[in-house]
């Protein structure tokens, strides 16, 4: 008999000709670099250049005597302030809410919750137009306390004043601070809950050591949005019609479109723009370490 020695077949496959020019990779990448660069790097560097514009060749006098005037200190004040209590404001009611909707039970929950929802898709001013209509000096609450107590003139004027404009920017952000907290409490295991209040644990520890700690980066992600809106906040501030109330937004309005100062008002957007990319890089910076902490003490506990 004789015994046939077949060549066993290689394993490896061969190797395909590799293009040495990724053409199919730059094709799918160039549209989307085109967009960006022609919708947000051209329209940067273009009010950059606008910024050094000025009539006397000097490069630099427009930023000078934009930045050392007393408006433009008590704009970028102004605006930091407001979007700072705002925030504040935002992440205590929308927690409060979010807190009660996932953990308290109550009929018409769900409704509150599609309520809510709406806001998100309701322009700004609208808002400021209700807070008109309910809180202004002839508005249905002043109306009622009038009706009440036979005074001549309601108690509430403070919508044209920051705290109007901060209660309007309250009402109208919280949603965005109450939705990603309402995903991160729907993560949490009911079973984790149970446990810890059979341990003897208090509703208040609880909140603090096992549901809060889950929602850090959701409330992180929610109050850094909130943040980043009410510093760029334009129509709230103006549909509330406080005169003393200047942030950048409106300084910007002002310069480039009322007395037509285009450097001037280039000069504050390329701030606004360099505040608002700070903070965002501030955010991804905490937001890292935070979420890499928490996988830090995860794989610890494994």
């Amino acid at each position: 008999m004789t015994t046939i020695m077949e060549r066993p077949h290689s394993l490896t496959p061969t190797p395909e000709p590799t293009d040495p020019i990724p053409w199919r990779r730059i094709a799918w990448a160039l549209p989307p670099v085109l967009l960006v660069l022609v919708f947000a790097v051209y329209p940067t560097a273009r009010v950059l250049t606008e910024s050094l514009t000025t009539a006397d060749g000097s490069d630099f006098s427009t930023w000078s005597s934009v930045l050392g005037s007393e408006l433009f200190r008590n704009a970028l004040w102004r605006t930091i302030q407001i979007a700072v209590l705002s925030t504040l404001g935002c992440l205590i009611l929308g927690t409060f809410l979010a807190l009660v909707l996932a953990f308290v039970p109550f009929t018409g929950s769900k409704v509150v919750g599609r309520l809510i929802d709406t806001v998100l898709a309701l322009p700004s001013f609208l808002i400021t137009l209700a807070f008109t209509f309910l809180y202004g000096t002839a508005g249905a609450v002043n109306a009622l306390i009038v009706r009440v107590t036979g005074n001549e003139i309601g108690p509430l004027n403070f919508l044209n004043t920051p705290l109007g404009v901060i209660a309007a920017e309250i009402t109208f952000f919280t949603p965005f601070v109450v939705r990603p907290l309402l995903a991160a409490f729907t993560q949490i295991p009911r079973e984790q809950l149970d446990v810890a209040a059979s341990l003897g644990a208090s509703p208040v520890r609880v909140l603090r050591q096992v549901v809060m700690p889950e929602a850090w980066p959701a409330l992180l992600a929610g109050g850094s949005l909130v943040l980043l809106m009410t510093l760029n906040e334009f129509g709230i501030v103006l549909f509330t019609g406080a005169k003393d109330v200047v942030t950048l937004p409106v300084l910007i309005y002002t310069r480039g479109i009322v007395t037509f100062d285009l450097p001037g008002a280039a000069v504050i957007a390329t701030v606004q723009v360099a505040l608002s990319l700070g903070l965002y890089c501030l955010y991804r910076f905490t937001f890292n370490r935070l979420m890499g902490g928490n996988r830090a003490a995860v794989d610890s506990k494994l």
